[in-house]
């Protein structure tokens, strides 16, 4: 049984930091590249940031230079360090892992960024 499970939401100042946790079970973690979305009030899940197994990134227009996705292969851990954090930041953050044929999502976490 696949699980994501998310941690290190909160609510932080606009200009603030947090760094998101994500631990995953159940499948070949190091063989997988690993994603966040978020999906703030109204409006469409977005994907955020993407690391592959070999350990290259991508990042939407966005969040380029502010936020910094990395793994962690032996805790099966995938981390979102999100630092310069803006009002438009405000989201449940998703981690996620999947292929063609199947996807799993964890529970999500709120950001919440104060003006």
């Amino acid at each position: 049984q696949v699980q994501l499970v998310e941690s290190g939401g909160g609510l932080v100042q606009a200009g603030g930091s947090l760094r998101l946790s994500c631990a995953a079970s159940g499948i070949i973690f190091s063989a997988n590249a690993m994603d966040w979305y978020r999906q703030a009030p109204g409006k469409q899940r977005e994907l955020v940031a993407v690391i592959t197994s070999g350990g290259n990134t991508n990042y939407a227009d966005s969040v380029k230079g502010r936020f910094t996705i990395s793994r962690d292969n032996a805790k099966k851990t995938v981390y979102l360090q999100m630092n310069s954090l803006k009002p438009e930041d405000t989201a449940v953050y998703y981690c996620h892992v999947g292929s063609t044929w199947w996807n799993y999502w964890g529970q999500g976490t709120q950001v919440t960024v104060s003006s």
